[in-house]
């Protein structure tokens, strides 16, 4: 299953591969229920994936097929994020492009790339049927990715929560899309993107996506205390908020 099916409103959280401690502690069980129980606003908000004219105008720009994106919304990339993915792609033509969480912006950064004259995506998810299914997707359209599947970890540098074990990364990555792990692990558990930022290129960007909800909030507040080398600012011309940082030249 990709977000080419329907989904629904919780991430897919059962049997996700981890390595080291599984066990969550009472905190952090808790963080989890308190936030739940302030951003089902959001929630229900998330559901909206963007309008089909948005949808539609998306994929025009990309001569994609009219059905090529059947369904957003949900935990899914909606249509402001992904046309901020595309215009970015466009103006700056970035040649390493790097996603944690794969789906639906997978398909629109691979054909974004493509059309701004090639690129290397790398995108990491936990979950590898996922991750045959998204490479199936991108096949459907003539595109390609390196796509990996990899397990989750604890976290490292003190965040809470997991992250991905992605082994050995590019040193000048152009462009970072923070999409994963679920907030469902942990309110901060995004936060750990952190100990990656030495990776990303000087003029590249970072964009962590949901930053309207309270955990990425804060973890947006601790990114800005921490890195200084980098100019943050919201852009909320999607449904969820994103957060986009560009690292100082």
């Amino acid at each position: 299953m990709t977000s080419r099916e329907t989904t629904g409103l919780l991430p897919r959280l059962q049997d996700t591969p981890v390595l080291g401690s599984t066990g969550r502690t009472a905190a952090d069980w808790a963080m989890v229920l308190a936030f739940g129980a302030v951003q089902w606003p959001w929630l229900l908000k998330s559901l909206h994936g963007g309008s089909r004219a948005e949808k539609m105008a998306l994929l025009d720009r990309l001569e994609l097929p009219h059905d090529a994106l059947p369904h957003l919304g949900s935990w899914k990339a909606d249509t402001g994020l992904l046309t901020l993915l595309v215009e970015h792609i466009l103006a700056s033509q970035p040649r390493i492009v790097v996603e944690f969480g794969t789906g639906a912006s997978t398909l629109i950064l691979a054909r974004a790339l493509q059309r701004a004259g090639g690129g290397t995506l790398i995108s990491f998810e936990q979950h590898a049927d996922f991750v045959e299914a998204t490479r199936q997707w991108l096949a459907d359209y003539g595109l390609d990715a390196d796509l990996r599947a990899v397990p989750l970890r604890p976290s490292p540098d003190g965040w809470p929560g997991l992250w991905y074990d992605h082994g050995p990364l590019p040193p000048a990555i152009d462009l970072m899309l923070i999409d994963g792990p679920p907030w469902t692990i942990h309110p901060y558990t995004r936060g750990a993107a952190a100990s990656l930022f030495d990776h990303i290129a000087p003029g590249g960007t970072v964009i962590l996506d949901d930053a309207a909800r309270p955990g990425e909030r804060i973890v947006a507040r601790r990114w800005k205390k921490a890195r200084p080398d980098f100019d943050f600012r919201i852009w909320n011309g999607g449904s969820k908020g994103t957060l986009i940082g560009t690292r100082r030249a």
